[in-house]
């Protein structure tokens, strides 16, 4: 029997997946791994958002093609995103949604999404992503990452799949303004993201953060940073932090991009 204690500290998770088999088969994960609990489950969007406004859950998990209302919407009204995903930058934790402009069926701000999914460059997961997910996973990822997965993005970070993360990159860098699926907004970029004059936002970041932010582009982590520049985690994460609100980004995805885009580093 678990003790209350241990209860009351685990990671709570709502999985949502139209297939009863893989929703069965990550509760099934979860139940068998300590610090986790299962708070509900949905087959679709609209349970998905009712389910997490009732249980108010850490993490969820979000498949993307679903009846009734698909993974993006319900992403956009869980994390309270605008239609054109804008999210207040300047937190580390990126979980508080714009008061006044999500619809009113909205859940409050605060659980995080991960989005699952079979295709590793599916063109839902760039609307996705524009509607506050805080990254993906492909479906073939292997039971210890997802729980690694699941751990850091509650943990307030953004997270892609490991073997996608370039190809995102290179797919938002090379189409011109307004092809990708979503809005274009005015610095003429799909959905919020960057737009051409990133490099011009940079001008306002010291020498230290730049590094930070091309480090963070590369897929470290606040302590893999830590380590190689030999600084201490919590320098790192308030480095991330200063990024996050000097230029209004979203989460550390909305980093990766901009980094890429100002050209910090160069795809591939």
């Amino acid at each position: 029997m678990t003790h209350p204690a241990a209860q009351a500290a685990a990671l709570r998770v709502v999985v949502a997946d139209d297939q009863a088999l893989v929703r069965a088969g990550f509760c099934g994960i979860l139940a068998a791994t300590p610090g986790f609990t299962v708070v509900g489950e949905a087959s679709n969007g609209l349970e998905a958002v009712e389910v997490t406004g009732r249980t108010r859950p850490d993490v969820v998990l979000m498949d993307v093609r679903m009846p009734d209302m698909d993974g993006i919407e319900a992403t956009r009204r869980i994390t309270g995103a605008p239609a054109d995903g804008r999210r207040p930058g300047g937190t580390e934790t990126g979980s508080a949604g714009m008061a006044g402009t999500a619809p009113t069926d909205a859940v409050p701000a605060g659980p995080r999404v991960l989005i699952l999914t079979t295709f590793d460059l599916d063109e839902y997961v760039f609307s996705a992503l524009r509607a506050g997910a805080s990254g993906f996973l492909l479906k073939s990822t292997q039971p210890a990452d997802l729980i690694t997965a699941i751990r850091v993005v509650a943990d307030g970070d953004s997270l892609l799949a490991p073997s996608v993360t370039r190809r995102l990159v290179a797919e938002f860098v090379r189409r011109p303004a307004g092809s990708a699926a979503g809005t274009e907004n005015r610095a003429g970029a799909p959905g919020g993201w960057p737009g051409a004059r990133a490099g011009d936002c940079l001008a306002g970041i010291t020498s230290r953060e730049r590094e930070v932010l091309a480090l963070i582009a590369t897929g470290l982590s606040n302590a893999e940073i830590a380590q190689h520049l030999s600084i201490t985690p919590a320098t790192a994460k308030t480095h991330v932090g200063h990024l996050l609100t000097k230029l209004s980004a979203r989460d550390r995805v909305h980093l990766v991009i901009l980094a890429y885009q100002a050209g910090l580093v160069a795809v591939g």
